[in-house]
């Protein structure tokens, strides 16, 4: 059985309401929910929240939220892996048989099905624990610079200072979107970053949303998206 379960909480502090507010014609949280529907992958789409208001949107748009989270798995500090083993324990013991579980982000309006379906197969054939979206850094971090207060800049590693850009090795980051992971990899706490494997998605389609900025960026990449789709459409 795999399943999708979407960490939804309503407190969202730099952008109120955020996973509901609307984007783009529809709440936030349904772009999440649809990329899961269009992946076809999915038995059950599970939305975990404390939020009613956040329960009766997930319900509108096709998912179930089969129980409500606790309030102290919804704080400012809790993490992803306590608040997808929680969810699963309480599926489990409803009698749902689980075996692969996708941890889905409500904010990633970028997200694309064929993604999910990608990390997936990469996740069976490897069979690691978990499989997740990484991309490249936009610049070599070898190359950083520190600034000090009085302006001064210095290399944090000046070993590469003389180094061609070409010659470093790239570097990757978490693209923040989903994670699919075994059931018991969720349950006993296995480290997303270092037991997982990286499924590379290209660096345009990786937004963080957590200030207006972040979110009018947002909506620009995905009307360009909508734009490159439709013009593909039309040949």
């Amino acid at each position: 059985m795999k399943i999708a379960i979407i960490p939804a909480r309503g407190g969202s502090k730099r952008i109120p309401r955020k996973n509901i507010r609307d984007f783009c014609g529809k709440p936030m949280l349904a772009h999440a929910i649809c990329a899961a529907q269009a992946s076809s992958l999915f038995d059950r789409i599970v939305v975990s929240t404390e939020d009613t208001e956040i329960a009766t949107v997930a319900t509108q748009w096709g998912a179930e939220v089969p129980f409500t989270r606790p309030a102290v798995l919804a704080d400012d500090h809790t993490g992803t892996t306590p608040v997808i083993a929680h969810g699963i324990q309480v599926l489990q013991k409803q009698g749902w048989e689980i075996d692969y579980v996708c941890c889905i982000y409500p904010a990633v309006p970028l997200l694309h099905a064929a993604d999910l379906n990608k990390a997936l197969e990469l996740l069976l054939s490897v069979q690691a624990p978990y499989t997740f979206p990484v991309t490249t850094f936009p610049s070599p971090i070898q190359r950083a610079l520190k600034r000090h207060e009085t302006g001064r800049m210095e290399p944090f590693y000046p070993e590469y200072e003389q180094v061609r850009t070409q010659d470093l090795e790239p570097a990757y980051y978490d693209a923040g979107q989903f994670y699919w992971g075994t059931a018991h990899a969720w349950l006993t706490g296995v480290s997303i970053h270092r037991a997982g494997v990286g499924l590379v998605i290209p660096h345009w389609r990786v937004v963080d949303i957590d200030t207006p900025e972040d979110w009018q960026r947002a909506e620009l990449l995905y009307q360009m998206a909508l734009l490159h789709e439709e013009g593909v459409r039309r040949g």
